[in-house]
């Protein structure tokens, strides 16, 4: 088994930024974790390629959690790959697949009566982005505990966050894909976007859970890849 770190650098709001999906690569396996903002598949693909693999042959993506810039490309991803399978927690897969309301879009509107003038232009902008999110069935639910390819990838309930985040456990790389649940902060895993976490001290008790794991290996969607000394 194998975890490939992906890169894919972007532009918003006129400043320059990267996230990190992960590939989980093993035996007839190959899985994408998270995928990016809508509209990068074509970037997605490309980055995979250039690690020697071939988005035709993905068998999975595992989605930690409902976000526009993890879930993004997603109805694409299916859409011309209609074999993946998806899987998502059993709190987050009712938003990804249409089912209700996501808890990400109800806190943008409830924060938009709250924002600043200067701010309301892009509140807006984002609510409107949220809501242009296409769905797309979740095949499997997954929630803590449960083991992924043969036992070799344990999920982990990380809410805070939003509700439903996972992160994943590999312990024979002794690695962990957080997601959002942490970033890489100039070289330590801190709360990714405090003010944005749906609960705050939830995301605080799910960093100590993945931190006490003394992991040697932390692939955060922001910051990038942390190896411990």
């Amino acid at each position: 088994m194998n975890i490939i770190e992906l890169s894919l650098p972007f532009e918003l709001n006129g400043q320059t930024d990267v996230i990190y999906p992960s590939l989980i690569a093993a035996d007839h396996v190959l899985a994408l974790v998270d995928a990016g903002y809508p509209g990068f598949l074509p970037r997605i693909e490309q980055e995979i390629a250039r690690h020697g693999y071939d988005a035709r042959n993905l068998t999975h993506v595992i989605m930690t959690h409902y976000d526009i810039d993890h879930i993004g490309a997603l109805h694409d991803l299916k859409a011309k790959y209609p074999g993946v399978r998806i899987i998502a927690s059993e709190r987050e897969a009712g938003a990804i697949s249409g089912e209700r309301k996501s808890e990400r879009l109800i806190q943008a509107e409830n924060m938009q009566q709250h924002l600043p003038e200067e701010q309301q232009e892009f509140g807006r902008w984002f609510i409107r982005q949220l809501e242009s999110l296409k769905h797309v069935p979740v095949d499997e639910t997954v929630r803590d505990g449960d083991e992924l390819f043969d036992g070799r990838c344990r999920v982990i309930a990380t809410p805070g966050h939003t509700p439903g985040h996972i992160s994943l456990h590999i312990p024979e790389l002794n690695s962990v894909i957080a997601g959002d649940a942490a970033v890489n902060e100039n070289g330590r895993l801190a709360i990714a976007n405090p003010q944005f976490c749906l609960d705050l001290s939830g995301a605080e008790q799910s960093l100590g859970k993945l931190t006490a794991l003394r992991a040697a290996h932390y692939y955060c969607y922001h910051g990038g890849k942390l190896d411990m000394a």
